[in-house]
């Protein structure tokens, strides 16, 4: 079974898959509007250190879960009650969670994309630029799209490039696209950042950005909010990430790994902070709103009324496309290795299976999909990271885990290893999966 597995074909194409995985709607639409509604650096702080952390316990150990198990969650969680028990149909049937939950998330994620395909379109042909500040037509445009049924089209078109990445595989599909569309983001992100850097005003942005509050760091739901950034973030919901890892080769060193998704994770969202918030203060508007009213509503206001407007609204939706895709086809992959792993369908026909579920709930819940989002992020997800988690760690025990974080390694991880995930991880993941419920989300 193992011979015939697809897989990635270097380091540096799952370690941009990875990063493809975590760069997403999070990094564009809401890490901005954190880091200004509480004041800049009071945010990035405590977010780096959370970056930092999660990076060190919850993505090494998700990757090196799937790499260990080579498969995905059901595989890998009954890969860990069997070491512990000999039963592996316990954690299998666990392992339906983070499917689920992946499945569900991919599903809401299709129809934001959706939405996206058809921003790059009015973008590309003038139309978006055709409302110059027409706040009612700006308004007007995203209200049709985002109601029952509103974007049809382009939904179906989210889900058919999608397919039809995934149905290349691994190799010849996820990697060779990611590899063109992660690279194209960073460099367009840049230079849409220079161009706006170039305008009168962007200075305020900037300024605001650098600006501390110390006693601001006193704010407990500031650190909650930054935790729950940075855990939503890097992707740790016991499904994307473990997948992956099952395709990376045991010469791959997943901590190495680790770190540099961790670090282009948040150079994206950087990125995306450095061209929102000088560009609001470019077009004199306060950063009030995160979600899809910032990049649907506020941003084509703000774009409209810059210098050069039409083509920076062009690069952005472009950026926002090339994230939410390569995010999206991460989201599927779980479902589809399940499809493959469990009933046996080659993996055109598991995509298939996959990506009409998708479209036709997609279809669905278009009225309704905050709310749909909302569920999953709060509950599923933080409920998948915590679950591999306590699997991983505690569990299948700390002789699997330091073998499987070891495998490709000079050097053994240090002591710190388990007692991070065992007693700093899991404890927290459970705070993200509270803390959700008590604020509605919190990432």
């Amino acid at each position: 079974m193992e011979k015939t597995r697809d897989g990635f074909k270097s380091r540096t194409g799952f370690v941009i898959a990875c990063i493809g995985s975590a760069v997403g709607m999070g990094n564009i639409w809401r890490f901005p509007y954190m880091v200004s509604d509480w004041g800049g650096m009071t945010f990035l702080i405590p977010y780096v250190l959370f970056v930092i952390l999660i990076g060190a316990s919850g993505v090494i150990e998700e990757m090196a879960l799937g790499r260990a198990a080579k498969g995905g969650p059901i595989i890998a969680f009954g890969k860990c009650t069997e070491v512990r028990t000999g039963n592996k149909k316990i954690g299998e049937r666990i392992g339906i969670i983070p499917v689920i939950g992946s499945l569900a998330l991919a599903i809401g994620y299709t129809v934001v994309v959706g939405w996206i395909f058809k921003y790059t379109f009015l973008a590309l042909s003038g139309q978006l630029a055709g409302m110059g500040q027409d706040m009612d037509a700006i308004g007007g445009m995203f209200g049709t799209t985002a109601t029952k049924f509103g974007n049809n089209l382009w939904l179906v078109v989210a889900v058919i490039v999608t397919a039809v990445i995934m149905a290349f595989g691994i190799a010849g599909g996820i990697e060779r696209a990611n590899k063109i569309m992660m690279p194209l983001l960073f460099v367009l992100f840049l230079g849409l950042g220079i161009y706006i850097f170039t305008l009168p005003g962007a200075s305020d942005g900037y300024k605001y950005i650098f600006t501390i509050n110390p006693k601001g760091l006193l704010n407990v739901r500031l650190w909650i909010f930054a935790f729950g950034q940075a855990f939503f973030s890097l992707s740790i919901a016991g499904n994307g990430t473990v997948i992956y890892g099952s395709y990376l080769s045991k010469s791959e060193n997943v901590v190495t790994s680790a770190g540099n998704v961790a670090i282009f994770d948040t150079l994206a969202a950087l990125l995306a902070a450095f061209v929102i918030i000088p560009g609001m203060a470019v077009g004199g508007a306060e950063l009030s709103s995160g979600g899809p009213g910032l990049m649907f509503v506020y941003l084509v206001n703000v774009f409209n009324g810059m210098p050069g407007g039409k083509i920076v609204g062009i690069v952005f939706y472009i950026c926002v496309l090339f994230a939410g895709m390569s995010s999206l086809v991460n989201l599927y992959e779980a479902p589809v290795a399940t499809m493959q792993e469990k009933f046996g369908l080659k993996r055109p026909a598991a995509v298939g299976v996959i990506a009409a579920i998708g479209c036709i709930v997609g279809l669905a819940i278009q009225g309704i999909v905050s709310g749909w989002m909302d569920a999953v992020s709060i509950y599923i997800c933080p409920l998948g990271a915590m679950l591999a988690g306590i699997m991983f760690f505690w569990v299948a025990g700390k002789d699997f885990a330091l073998e499987a974080v070891n495998q490709g390694k000079d050097k053994p991880i240090g002591k710190w290893f388990m007692p991070l995930g065992k007693y700093v991880l899991v404890p927290l993941a459970f705070v993200a999966l509270v803390a959700g419920a008590i604020l509605g989300g919190i990432g």
